[in-house]
């Protein structure tokens, strides 16, 4: 869903931008460039977040791949 406002976010205000330049609106063009910012910003955000979680799964798994090897471990000293 995110993906799909960004992209919502850079089309309208590409063509509000483009719409301010022919009709030689200033405020239009620049109300179109911030929209299309907006729009960059929520893919910048989305991707960190896909990185995040990423990193967050790795760092889960290895922790539980340490757990059970130490558990392993106790299990083989005890015999």
């Amino acid at each position: 869903m995110a993906d799909f406002d960004a992209m919502k976010d850079k089309v309208i205000g590409k063509v509000k931008e483009t719409a301010g330049k022919l009709t030689d609106n200033e405020q239009l063009e620049a109300k179109g460039k911030a929209e299309q910012l907006k729009g960059e910003a929520k893919d910048k955000a989305a991707d960190l977040k896909k990185k995040a979680e990423k990193k967050v799964e790795h760092a889960t798994d290895d922790m539980a791949k340490r757990f059970n090897n130490a558990v392993d471990a106790k299990r083989d000293d005890e015999v």
